[in-house]
């Protein structure tokens, strides 16, 4: 394909795995990263990394997302559901056949390429347009709801089910952040991150899937579905994605994907108000728009955390792919991790 784009956002990665990529950090997802993570695998324990995905209950993290609805699906007005074949061919069976209305980001998730983009003079005519990871633009990948007779939206470039398609397989690593910073919130930038690190001697290589653990889902699982804004406002560590070094690290790091159990993944200022110049979320943007890194949020991190730890280890196999969703910005998952 032709280049779309004439300049590159300083700090991006745009063009180094080919013009029309739309993976990103994924193409270092390579089948030497997933031998590394079978190579964690010495009990073959698994741990479910999600969360019910009817939590965390509510919208008071998002007013936007709301949790699903699971209805019987329907034939000739009649709901499938303890359906009795027997008045219809004279069978012995019964049938429960259903549907969900479901918020693809509400619980444990990813966020595809085309979840953030931002404002940037991609063309270098002196007029910022939105455009996304790679220099896709709105025009040319994406469906707007409200330009379609039915309106349904897609993104048509940088979708869910390219990471779907390539697999989501490799070495993990669990920075457990809760550990050495406790239940109270507090923001965590590169030198209490790197604190982490050495104290537990974790090894981040090229191409890893770095898990967050900071007991935010933990919390959210506590509250059994009626979660309190204002205490998890104030509860647990969060990464400072004001931090220019925490940015820099995380770049030159080569993480694959950035997880965490908390949401957003980085510290959400509630009482922002914007200078027009910034992103609201500096991660998010380093991460989806600039380099093509995925990111996970409210994975349930605590029991895997746990178990590492009483065994001295860090790193494990972890397998996590997407749903198969065309067009889709997010999706729900239900990761495994493998000791």
């Amino acid at each position: 394909m032709t280049k779309r784009w004439k300049q590159r956002p300083p700090g991006s990665n745009w063009g180094d795995f080919g013009d029309d990529d739309q993976l990103g950090r994924l193409n270092l997802l390579t089948p030497q990263k997933v031998l590394e993570g079978a190579a964690e695998i010495r009990t073959g324990r698994t741990f479910s990394l999600s969360l019910p995905l009817n939590l965390p209950g509510g919208n008071v993290l998002n007013p936007a997302r709301h949790a699903p609805r699971l209805t019987a699906t329907r034939r000739n007005g009649k709901a499938m559901f303890l359906h009795e074949f027997s008045g219809d061919h004279n069978t012995t069976d019964v049938a429960c056949d259903d549907m969900v209305t479901l918020s693809l980001q509400y619980s444990t998730q990813w966020d595809a390429l085309s979840h953030i983009g931002s404002h940037f003079d991609a063309n270098q005519d002196g007029t910022a347009e939105i455009v996304f990871y790679n220099g896709f633009t709105a025009l040319d990948g994406f469906l707007h709801p409200d330009l379609t007779p039915d309106g349904s939206s897609c993104a048509r470039r940088l979708g869910i089910e390219h990471m779907a398609r390539k697999g989501v397989q490799g070495r993990a690593v669990m920075v457990d952040l809760r550990h050495h910073y406790g239940d109270a919130r507090q923001v965590i930038g590169y030198e209490k991150l790197m604190t982490v690190l050495e104290r537990d001697n974790i090894d981040v290589r090229r191409g890893d899937m770095l898990c967050i653990h900071t007991g935010f889902s933990e919390l959210i699982r506590s509250m059994a579905g009626n979660p309190d804004a204002e205490k998890l406002k104030t509860s647990c560590a969060v990464l400072d994605g004001q931090d220019p070094s925490l940015r820099d690290w995380i770049d030159k790091s080569g993480i694959a994907t950035l997880i965490a159990d908390n949401y957003a993944v980085e510290d959400r200022p509630y009482d922002f108000h914007g200078d027009g110049c910034s992103a609201l979320l500096p991660l998010h943007e380093l991460c989806l728009f600039k380099l093509g890194i995925h990111l996970g949020e409210l994975w349930y991190l605590t029991e895997l955390a746990g178990w590492l730890r009483e065994n001295g280890r860090h790193a494990f196999m972890l397998t996590a792919p997407p749903l198969y969703l065309p067009g889709a910005v997010g999706s729900p998952l239900n990761p495994i991790a493998t000791v």
